[in-house]
Parts: structure tokens; C-alpha cells; sequence
């Protein structure tokens, strides 16, 4: 996997994945930034979301269950002193189908917490996660 970020202009970053997709990043407005973008933690901690997100959906379909939707509610507080790394992330999971039973669920969502979503299992060496969920009959 690669990535190349570059600089554009006041604290305005774009950054180039290795699959050709661009990311505009940029700062607060007291940190020189225009707040035209997010910011980079905000990138990390909604690509987490993803992450764990497509596990779920993805162990639901593969067990042959009706997913028809799956959202994640992700709050996360950060360190007061630098480096401001995540201390705590709660993750609250609406999963939507048709007949979806509750521990059917929630086994999809320790699956992806403790086995297979990388972005929540290397956040966890810094902060506290924390899983809920809910299932809304489609």
C-alpha cells in the first residue's frame, strides 16, 4: 500500500492513494488552514469507520443474511497534550436487514473488532474502544 501527500498551499494537503484516489486534507483556520477539508485525524478516524463497517457488512452477506444497510456512529476523544492521539472511541453500529437476529450481529461486530478490521485493532493500542449496536428490521 502507498500513499503520496502533498503540501498545496496554506495548510491544504492532497494526498494521492496508491489506487489513484485524491484526499483533500486541510487545517483549522487558527492553525493556518481555511477549513476547506477535513482534518487528518478526521480522515483517520472515518476511515476506521469504513473499515470496520465493510467487515461487518461483508461477514453479514457472506453468512447469507439480508443486510440492506449498516451505519457507523463513531465519537472519539483525543489526548489534551501532544501528541493528541485518540484515547477513546465508542463505535455504535444501525444495522438494518430483513430478519437479522441480534447475536447474529453482534458476533459480525467482535469479528471485525478483534480479528479483522486493522484500522480499530491499531487505534485500540492507544484507546479505549467500545462497541454497541442496534438492529432495525428493513
Amino acid at each position: 500500500m502507498e500513499c503520496t501527500v502533498r503540501w498545496h498551499d496554506g495548510m491544504s494537503f492532497v494526498a494521492e492513494t496508491g489506487s489513484g484516489h485524491l484526499i483533500c486534507m486541510d487545517g483549522a483556520p487558527d492553525a493556518g488552514g481555511r477549513n476547506l477539508a477535513p482534518r487528518p485525524m478526521e480522515l483517520l478516524l472515518a476511515g476506521t469507520g469504513g473499515c470496520t463497517a465493510f467487515d461487518i457488512v461483508l461477514i453479514l452477506k457472506r453468512g447469507r443474511h439480508e443486510v440492506s444497510g449498516c451505519e457507523v456512529k463513531l465519537q472519539a476523544e483525543r489526548a489534551e497534550v501532544d501528541p493528541k492521539v485518540f484515547t477513546r472511541i465508542n463505535m455504535h453500529f444501525v444495522v438494518t436487514g430483513k430478519n437479522l437476529k441480534p447475536e447474529v450481529v453482534e458476533r459480525a461486530v467482535k469479528l471485525s473488532a478483534e480479528k479483522y478490521c486493522s484500522a480499530s485493532i491499531m487505534l485500540g493500542k492507544t484507546a479505549e474502544v467500545s462497541h454497541s449496536f442496534e438492529v432495525v428490521e428493513a
